[in-house]
């Protein structure tokens, strides 16, 4: 009888094991409305970044026009004049006062970082191929994984890293319908020099990203924004006098080119706004997961504007990177620290993503303390069951 009682008990505490995996591993927390939302919000920034790509692309093939920084210095510009005033009427440490007291020099440098970013990745242009850039540019996600783990305290599961060759896998893909299709356009002046401009201005963007999602998550969007417009706009146009004045004073201006580069600073300007609240919801590494699928776009606008080749490889490249950030985007990370933040801290209440973490956590720990209860519980009753064999024991010798 006693062995019976204890058959039970391990069926019981087997049960219980499999009730808890298949409550951890539930479809619908997983594929929930946030992650889809955060999904088409990374397609609509790959899609903006598209309209970069075809206004810098009628600029340069139509009208002769090659000025990055002028093409920024708008974009700088824009994000000054929206977001400093929002500063100017906040009251307290959120003034841009304040701000500008505190952290100024944290933001030059920010500011500096991006700037250089988006012009190195457009003189890459000047020395390498198309493929290489297209490449090499899927370098910002290793270092974004990097600085993630090492600023943000962000630790990774084993299915983001497959998420992420998922990811590279498609890019692959692509560059391949590229070479196929006989599409590898570019300069070979220099190809050791022009990836080389490709890798530093990965590195660069993942910088400056990492420092976007701190911001955003601890401090506040707009102070983010702000300070890279006012900062961003005097380094450009420093830069823009320096570099690119006899490129400005022979562009023959009429409406169309005022056109392109009002499109190019409009979608420029809308993709920094809209990215930091993307990355607020998810994360910089999320994000740029889901950028990798804009130069896709820009290949099915090409179609019909540019006249390139289809290929069917192109829409495999397009299904295998979405599928690869569902994937990433499906598992929540995991924060090591040493002290959990406060729910009810800044930051931590508007980040989903954080906040599951934490309450999944939590619930770990309460199915640890569950399992514990559940084994010293059996405990008891094997003590209490043997005790009274004795006792039944002793019984049947007195009589």
């Amino acid at each position: 009888m006693t062995q019976q009682v204890f058959r039970d008990l391990d069926s019981d505490n087997r049960n219980n094991s499999c009730l808890n995996t298949m409550r951890k591993f539930n479809l619908h927390q997983h594929f929930t409305w946030q992650l889809a939302k955060t999904l088409a919000m990374g397609q609509g920034l790959a899609a903006l970044i598209c309209g970069t790509a075809i206004t810098s692309q009628y600029l340069a093939t139509d009208f002769h026009v090659n000025t990055p920084m002028l093409q920024s210095f708008l974009n700088y510009v824009l994000l000054c004049v929206t977001y400093i005033p929002v500063l100017v009427c906040r009251k307290g440490d959120e003034n841009v006062l304040q701000i500008l007291k505190s952290r100024w020099w944290k933001y030059v440098l920010l500011a500096l970082v991006d700037v250089e970013a988006n012009y190195t990745v457009v003189k890459a242009y000047q020395y390498t191929t198309l493929t290489s850039v297209q490449l090499l540019d899927c370098f910002v996600v290793p270092v974004l994984m990097v600085l993630s783990w090492w600023i943000l305290k962000t630790r990774f599961r084993p299915v983001h890293y497959a998420a992420v060759c998922i990811c590279v896998l498609g890019v692959g893909t692509m560059v391949g319908a590229d070479l196929m299709a006989g599409r590898d356009q570019g300069s070979t002046a220099n190809i050791l020099l022009g990836d080389g401009l490709v890798l530093l201005s990965a590195s660069m963007y993942a910088v400056s990203n990492v420092c976007q999602e701190y911001t955003v998550k601890n401090l506040s969007r707009e102070e983010f924004l702000g300070m890279v417009g006012l900062f961003g706009t005097v380094i450009s146009t420093l830069q823009m006098v320096i570099l690119e004045r006899n490129d400005i004073a022979a562009i023959q201006w009429n409406w169309k080119v005022g056109l392109l580069f009002c499109g190019f600073a409009l979608c420029l300007y809308t993709l920094y706004s809209c990215m930091s609240i993307v990355i607020k919801l998810s994360s910089a590494t999320s994000v740029n997961l889901s950028l990798l699928t804009a130069d896709l776009f820009s290949l099915f606008f090409g179609f019909v504007l540019f006249h390139y080749t289809f290929s069917g490889l192109y829409l495999v490249s397009l299904v295998v990177i979405i599928i690869g950030s569902i994937m990433f985007n499906a598992v929540p990370t995991r924060t090591n620290l040493a002290d959990p933040p406060s729910v009810c801290e800044e930051g931590f209440c508007e980040n989903p993503v954080a906040t599951q973490n934490y309450f999944t956590n939590q619930e770990e720990e309460l199915d640890a303390q569950e399992k514990t209860n559940v084994s010293g519980k059996t405990c008891e009753f094997k003590e209490q069951t043997y005790q009274n064999d004795d006792v039944a024991v002793a019984c049947s010798t007195k009589m």
